[in-house]
Protein backbone atom coordinates (compact mmCIF):
# COMPACT_ATOMS: atom_id res chain seq x y z
CA UNK A 1 0.00 0.00 0.00
CA UNK A 2 2.93 2.66 1.12
CA UNK A 3 4.33 1.28 -2.30
CA UNK A 4 1.50 2.21 -4.45
CA UNK A 5 1.16 5.88 -2.51
CA UNK A 6 4.88 6.24 -3.43
CA UNK A 7 4.50 5.43 -7.35
CA UNK A 8 1.13 7.73 -7.26
CA UNK A 9 3.32 11.02 -5.63
CA UNK A 10 5.90 10.38 -7.92
CA UNK A 11 3.63 10.43 -10.93
CA UNK A 12 1.93 13.25 -9.81
CA UNK A 13 4.96 14.80 -9.04
CA UNK A 14 6.51 14.14 -12.61
CA UNK A 15 2.95 15.32 -14.38
CA UNK A 16 3.06 18.96 -12.50
CA UNK A 17 7.00 19.17 -13.98
CA UNK A 18 6.33 18.19 -17.07
CA UNK A 19 3.20 21.24 -16.88
CA UNK A 20 5.88 23.72 -15.65
CA UNK A 21 8.23 22.96 -18.41
CA UNK A 22 5.47 23.16 -20.89
CA UNK A 23 4.61 26.23 -19.67
CA UNK A 24 8.02 27.63 -19.79
CA UNK A 25 8.62 26.29 -23.18
CA UNK A 26 5.23 28.23 -24.67
CA UNK A 27 6.20 31.31 -22.51
CA UNK A 28 8.51 32.63 -25.48
CA UNK A 29 5.82 31.92 -28.46
CA UNK A 30 4.80 35.52 -29.64
CA UNK A 31 0.63 35.81 -29.08
CA UNK A 32 -0.16 36.46 -32.63
CA UNK A 33 2.22 33.64 -33.93
CA UNK A 34 0.91 31.87 -37.41
CA UNK A 35 0.64 28.22 -37.75
CA UNK A 36 -0.90 26.80 -40.93
CA UNK A 37 -1.53 22.73 -40.98
CA UNK A 38 -1.63 20.82 -44.69
CA UNK A 39 -2.81 17.79 -45.31
CA UNK A 40 0.09 16.59 -47.74
CA UNK A 41 -1.51 13.66 -48.69
CA UNK A 42 -4.47 14.89 -50.04
CA UNK A 43 -2.88 17.82 -52.28
CA UNK A 44 -0.26 14.75 -53.30
CA UNK A 45 -3.96 12.62 -54.62
CA UNK A 46 -4.79 16.01 -55.99
CA UNK A 47 -1.76 16.60 -58.37
CA UNK A 48 -1.89 16.51 -61.88
CA UNK A 49 1.89 15.71 -61.79
CA UNK A 50 1.05 12.38 -59.48
CA UNK A 51 -1.70 11.24 -61.63
CA UNK A 52 0.55 11.76 -64.87
CA UNK A 53 3.26 10.12 -63.36
CA UNK A 54 1.18 6.92 -61.88
CA UNK A 55 -0.27 6.60 -65.48
CA UNK A 56 3.25 6.11 -66.89
CA UNK A 57 4.17 4.28 -64.31
CA UNK A 58 1.16 1.75 -65.36
CA UNK A 59 1.73 2.02 -69.28
CA UNK A 60 5.34 1.05 -68.88
CA UNK A 61 4.16 -1.82 -66.46
CA UNK A 62 2.18 -2.76 -69.10
CA UNK A 63 4.94 -2.65 -71.96
CA UNK A 64 6.93 -5.20 -69.23
CA UNK A 65 4.09 -7.22 -68.92
CA UNK A 66 3.99 -7.25 -73.01
CA UNK A 67 7.55 -7.98 -73.48
CA UNK A 68 7.89 -11.19 -70.64
CA UNK A 69 4.60 -12.41 -72.83
CA UNK A 70 7.17 -12.08 -76.04
CA UNK A 71 9.61 -13.73 -73.67
CA UNK A 72 7.94 -16.59 -72.29
CA UNK A 73 6.70 -17.48 -76.40
CA UNK A 74 10.51 -17.78 -77.09
CA UNK A 75 11.49 -19.85 -74.48
CA UNK A 76 8.19 -22.26 -75.25
CA UNK A 77 10.06 -22.21 -78.92
CA UNK A 78 13.34 -24.04 -77.60
CA UNK A 79 13.41 -27.45 -78.47
CA UNK A 80 15.99 -28.55 -75.39
CA UNK A 81 16.33 -28.62 -71.79
CA UNK A 82 19.70 -26.84 -71.82
CA UNK A 83 18.21 -24.38 -74.35
CA UNK A 84 15.60 -23.15 -72.34
CA UNK A 85 17.16 -22.63 -69.05
CA UNK A 86 20.09 -20.77 -70.79
CA UNK A 87 17.50 -18.03 -72.57
CA UNK A 88 15.46 -18.15 -69.32
CA UNK A 89 18.79 -16.99 -67.46
CA UNK A 90 19.62 -14.62 -70.12
CA UNK A 91 15.88 -12.59 -70.01
CA UNK A 92 15.99 -12.86 -65.93
CA UNK A 93 19.04 -10.73 -66.16
CA UNK A 94 17.22 -8.42 -68.60
CA UNK A 95 14.43 -8.40 -66.41
CA UNK A 96 15.67 -7.44 -63.68
CA UNK A 97 17.47 -4.40 -65.67
CA UNK A 98 14.43 -3.24 -67.08
CA UNK A 99 12.57 -3.30 -63.16
CA UNK A 100 15.44 -1.32 -61.73
CA UNK A 101 15.51 1.30 -64.63
CA UNK A 102 11.29 1.96 -64.26
CA UNK A 103 11.50 1.83 -59.80
CA UNK A 104 14.49 3.90 -61.00
CA UNK A 105 13.03 6.01 -62.92
CA UNK A 106 9.86 6.10 -60.97
CA UNK A 107 11.58 7.13 -57.67
CA UNK A 108 13.33 9.66 -59.31
CA UNK A 109 10.17 11.74 -60.55
CA UNK A 110 8.36 11.44 -57.36
CA UNK A 111 11.18 12.68 -55.76
CA UNK A 112 11.38 15.96 -58.09
CA UNK A 113 7.06 15.55 -57.52
CA UNK A 114 7.99 16.30 -53.70
CA UNK A 115 10.44 18.84 -53.92
CA UNK A 116 8.10 20.59 -55.58
CA UNK A 117 5.33 20.16 -53.31
CA UNK A 118 7.15 21.07 -50.76
CA UNK A 119 8.92 24.66 -52.35
CA UNK A 120 5.07 25.26 -52.80
CA UNK A 121 4.69 24.86 -49.18
CA UNK A 122 6.82 26.62 -48.17
CA UNK A 123 6.48 29.92 -50.73
CA UNK A 124 2.85 30.13 -49.63
CA UNK A 125 3.63 29.84 -45.83
CA UNK A 126 5.74 32.74 -46.28
CA UNK A 127 3.44 34.29 -48.77
CA UNK A 128 0.60 34.42 -46.38
CA UNK A 129 2.97 35.08 -43.13
CA UNK A 130 2.57 31.88 -41.52
CA UNK A 131 5.64 31.08 -38.80
CA UNK A 132 4.97 27.97 -38.56
CA UNK A 133 2.97 24.87 -40.82
CA UNK A 134 2.82 21.61 -39.93
CA UNK A 135 1.23 18.11 -41.65
CA UNK A 136 -2.27 17.83 -40.54
CA UNK A 137 -2.15 14.35 -39.37
CA UNK A 138 0.12 15.55 -36.39
CA UNK A 139 -1.98 18.04 -35.19
CA UNK A 140 -4.64 17.50 -33.00
CA UNK A 141 -6.03 21.17 -32.90
CA UNK A 142 -5.61 24.31 -34.08
CA UNK A 143 -3.65 26.28 -37.14
CA UNK A 144 -5.03 27.21 -40.48
CA UNK A 145 -5.80 24.65 -43.03
CA UNK A 146 -4.54 25.55 -46.06
CA UNK A 147 -4.60 22.31 -48.18
CA UNK A 148 -7.14 23.43 -50.36
CA UNK A 149 -5.18 26.50 -51.53
CA UNK A 150 -1.95 24.40 -51.90
CA UNK A 151 -3.54 21.74 -54.08
CA UNK A 152 -4.87 24.18 -56.47
CA UNK A 153 -1.45 25.92 -56.43
CA UNK A 154 0.10 22.49 -57.51
CA UNK A 155 -2.26 21.41 -59.76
Amino acid sequence: MKKQITTIAIAAAAFAAGLGFNNFAMSDVPANYNVAVVDVSAVVAKSAQVQALKKEQKAKMQELQKWLETVRADVQKQSTKEGKEKLVKKYDAEFVKKQEAIKKDYANKLQAIDKNISATIAQEAKAQNYDLVLAKGVVLYGGKDITANIAKIVK
